[in-house]
């Protein structure tokens, strides 16, 4: 397993300039966030991508995915519309970038964040219409040759890992993937099975999960907001189940700040064995 971060953690002026402090950090993959940036996808030259790509290699650091998160069942269809040609122009330039892997979620009837739970989520509707649009979302991806991965989270239509599964069975694609993050596994009141539900987790999911986050959280529900090692999941236990599912990929940290990479970097790398 190889231990990066979300590149924009690091907030410079280019993406060079935020690699040179991951670099510095010891991490050696990232995920990146062209939007972050102000990078419009559909505007890269294949110079472009060649330097963005040349400056993660040069440094030995390894581009594990391409964010491409956007609200899947948003209830704006322009603005749905709008996400999906922007999906479509990650998903192409993604290969020349450095990576085939794009990261996404399956969406929420909020209308306002894509992260914030609508009771609409559970309904049968709210399912027919995700998968839609993913069907069409993953169409793109086998077009361009590119994969794409969604991570089960509690304020999302898939908001569980029998839903994973479920999705993962119904579109029954190798370009569809998945994002384990067990920080975003817990709804109310089911903290206290914690290990259970990450071994259900696991049992389910683990011949797709391609890309791993790593986060905290001090309590269930909408939780998951900060810094490994500053809450209370079980590293030894979520990172114990990477490895035995044989994961290679990236474990990716996330939602923290700069000032607190050393510490969330020490606290997983002891646990990653």
């Amino acid at each position: 397993m190889k231990l990066g971060i979300f590149h924009k953690v690091f907030e410079r002026p280019t993406i060079e300039e935020s690699l040179d402090g991951i670099q510095a950090a010891g991490l050696t993959a990232v995920q990146l966030d062209l939007t972050a940036v102000g990078i419009d996808p559909a505007e890269l030259s294949n110079e472009d991508c060649a330097r963005i790509r040349e400056a993660h290699e040069s440094r030995g650091i390894e581009l594990a995915a391409l964010s491409g998160t956007f609200n899947l069942i948003d209830p704006d269809l322009e603005q749905r519309h709008n996400s999906m040609e922007w999906l479509d122009s990650l998903a192409a330039v993604s290969g020349e970038i450095g990576t085939e892997l794009i990261t996404f979620c399956t969406g929420t009837c909020d209308p306002d964040s894509m992260w914030t739970f609508h009771p609409d989520n559970d309904t049968p509707e709210a399912w027919a219409e995700m998968v839609e649009t993913m069907e069409e979302a993953v169409q793109i991806a086998e077009a361009r040759g590119a994969t794409l991965a969604f991570e089960p989270e509690v304020n999302n239509v898939v908001d569980s890992a029998e839903k994973a599964r479920l999705l993962l069975d119904e579109i029954s694609s190798p370009h569809l993937q998945v994002v384990i993050d067990g920080a975003n596994l817990f709804h109310e009141g089911e903290l206290p099975s914690m290990h259970e539900i990450l071994d259900e987790a696991f049992d389910l999911l683990g011949d797709s999960i391609r890309l791993a986050h790593a986060k905290d959280l001090e309590k269930d529900g909408d939780a998951g907001h900060q810094a490994a090692g500053t809450g209370v999941l079980d590293y030894e236990h979520y990172l114990g189940l990477l490895r035995q599912i044989g994961f290679e990929g990236s474990v990716i940290l996330h939602s923290l700040k700069e000032d607190q990479v050393g510490a969330a970097v020490a606290h997983v790398r002891e646990r990653m064995g």
